[in-house]
């Protein structure tokens, strides 16, 4: 999983972007990353707003995935224009923000698994689901979420400190996953967990979506519209395939630059915007700008903001 700027490192240390296809990258990754922190902005606005939101265990699921992708967005992209106007950067602080984008990258695939969840006994088992899905459950289950997400992380961090010196930490570096844990056991823990990972969610997407296509079609409707509710079950379903794709990045990557090899740093570089930061601009769409309530209450903070300006 690589977050800081793509081609600039590695192999591809030869065949670095000119000028102009640097700053182009870079003004197309911080136009979309504060597009959408501005509108995920607006959506915790909304959520503040509303207490109804507090108590209602898939919105406070929804806003801790909101807030999970701005952070996830804004130290990953900290991260890739600081490789182009650094290059370098202290260890410390490289520890720091790479921490942060693994965290929360990590807790995206993870957290719309127990949305998915969560719809699933809401659909399938109505009668129960007050009985499971609690306010005090549901920030359980997000603190489970960031643990599980730890195993990913701590490890390493770990036996960086055990197997690396002090003055490690004050050196620069090209500041990625690679680079910064460097350990071979790092490796190939990662490939095992992400491995592991992988199969668990998809077998629980694959039930639970199984499942909620079959009850929404035995009760020919879902919230009165089941069309619609396909539809954002497809859009949810594809959501979530690009945040898994985070799991198998290295593969993905290697694959199209074996394929495209006289193109590799702009296959490296599409590869990182459908995989790293198009999945935060589905959320608002699925679950704030889809969503009956919630888009409601979002136009009626617009407007009121609207006409309160002079």
């Amino acid at each position: 999983m690589n977050f800081s700027s793509p081609g600039q490192n590695g192999s591809l240390e030869s065949n670095r972007d000119s000028y102009t296809s640097a700053v182009t990258k870079n003004v197309i990754v911080v136009t979309l990353g504060l597009t959408i922190n501005y509108i995920n902005g607006m959506l915790i606005h909304t959520f503040r707003k509303n207490q109804m939101f507090y108590t209602t265990p898939r919105y406070i699921l929804f806003i801790h995935l909101v807030v999970n992708d701005m952070i996830q967005l804004t130290s990953a992209i900290i991260l890739y224009v600081s490789s182009y106007v650094f290059y370098k950067i202290n260890a410390s602080i490289c520890c720091i923000l790479l921490c942060f984008a693994l965290y929360t990258t990590l807790n995206s695939p993870i957290n719309l698994a127990v949305m998915a969840v969560e719809c699933y006994i809401a659909i399938c088992y109505p009668l129960r689901h007050a009985e499971f899905c609690t306010v005090k459950t549901t920030y359980i289950l997000i603190a489970c979420i960031w643990v599980m997400s730890s195993i990913g992380i701590l490890p390493d961090l770990f036996l960086l400190i055990a197997t690396e010196p002090v003055e490690y930490f004050l050196t620069k570096l090209f500041c990625e996953r690679e680079n910064f844990f460097r350990h071979p056991a790092s490796s190939k823990k990662r490939e095992v967990l992400y491995t592991l990972y992988l199969v668990v969610i998809w077998i629980a997407l694959l039930y639970t979506y199984l499942q909620i296509f079959i009850a929404a079609k035995a009760a020919n409707a879902l919230n009165g519209d089941p069309k619609k509710a396909k539809n954002t079950i497809l859009l949810h379903a594809f959501q979530l395939l690009l945040c898994i794709l985070t799991y198998v990045f290295h593969f993905v990557v290697s694959l199209l630059v074996s394929l495209f090899p006289r193109n590799s740093i702009h296959v490296i570089f599409a590869s990182y915007i459908f995989i790293q930061i198009l999945p935060r601009l589905v959320s608002p769409i699925v679950y704030g700008l889809r969503d009956q309530m919630f888009r409601q209450s979002l136009k009626k903070h617009l407007l009121c903001a609207i006409r309160s300006k002079p």
